[in-house]
Parts: C-alpha cells; sequence; structure tokens
C-alpha cells in the first residue's frame, strides 16, 4: 500500500428499505427496497453486499449497530443479519458501531439529527448526498479509515474519542 493508497474498508448501514454502503474507492449506494418486495429484498441486499466484498476485497468493514431496543430482532435485524453472514462468508472482519458514536464521530453530538449529519459531510468534504443512509455509510467508512490510521480529515478529539466505543477487530489493525 502506497502513502496516497487508503486502506479498503467499506461502511455498511444496514435496513431493509435502505441499506447505505459506502465502497473503498469513496462512491455510495443503496440497495434494499419497497415493502412489496417482501423478503426478496433480503437477497437484493446479500448479493450487493457480496459483489461489493468479492469486487473491493475489504480490509474492514464498519456497520451500524442495531439500536438497543432491537438487538433481539426486528426487521432491521433482518438486513444486519444477512449483511453480518456475508462479512463472514467473505473472511472480512467487522465492528458493529452504535448510532450515537456515529454520529458523535460525525459531529460531535451523539444525539445529531441526520440533517446534522448530511451537513457535517457537506462541511468537511463538500459531498452533498441527499440519501441519509448513504451519508451513516459515509462516515462508518470515515471512522473505519480513522481507527486504521488514515484519517480523512482531522477531527476534534472529543469526536475521535467514540473511536474507542467499538470493539475494533485485531486483524484488521494488523494487516496495515
Amino acid at each position: 500500500m502506497t502513502a496516497t493508497t487508503l486502506p479498503p474498508v467499506v461502511g455498511l448501514d444496514p435496513s431493509l428499505t435502505a441499506t447505505g454502503i459506502a465502497r473503498p474507492d469513496g462512491t455510495m449506494h443503496t440497495v434494499g427496497g419497497d415493502a412489496k418486495l417482501g423478503d426478496q429484498r433480503l437477497a437484493r441486499i446479500a448479493d450487493f453486499v457480496e459483489r461489493v466484498l468479492i469486487e473491493d476485497r475489504p480490509l474492514l468493514a464498519v456497520l451500524e449497530d442495531l439500536p438497543a431496543h432491537a438487538q433481539a430482532g426486528g426487521i432491521t435485524g433482518m438486513a444486519q443479519g444477512v449483511v453480518r453472514l456475508a462479512l463472514q462468508r467473505a473472511g472480512v472482519p467487522y465492528v458493529r458501531v452504535v448510532a450515537s458514536s456515529l454520529k458523535k464521530y460525525a459531529t460531535g453530538k451523539g444525539n445529531a439529527t441526520k440533517a446534522d449529519m448530511r451537513m457535517a459531510l457537506y462541511q468537511r468534504f463538500g459531498i452533498d448526498v441527499k440519501d441519509d443512509n448513504q451519508v451513516d455509510a459515509w462516515w462508518l467508512r470515515a471512522m473505519g479509515l480513522d481507527r486504521l490510521g488514515r484519517p480523512l480529515v482531522v477531527l476534534p478529539q472529543a469526536n475521535r474519542a467514540s473511536l474507542a466505543k467499538a470493539e475494533w477487530p485485531a486483524l484488521a489493525l494488523e494487516a496495515l
């Protein structure tokens, strides 16, 4: 890896209707679908994530964790499950980040709104993305790069303190 090459990190914001994905090259996608598709949305998510993992060969994936009140199941849990299964099958280490830590990292406020997250992305990088799922995925990828010692931007230490809230896999850190 050269000094200008970033480690391949993927950001994932799992949701049955709109899973946000930020790829190592910075491109963003949303996959899922209308509720009328039923469980077919799970197959769409799994297929797309698996394709990204094969094409991009990420060193690390960072995904938004389920809200505490949904840990035992729910619709978002189904999307979370197919994403984790795809990561495990591909042998990609991953870390789960709770929403408040993601928000704190991006904005400095653990209770930031979707608009705050979007504005932080625009103010720091000039990227104007209207899809909140993609915004979250982008910031998740940024967290992973920061944890690997390759931050995309210098953030205040108060923001970066949220990195310590997650259990980062040792394998990804040793590979650099």
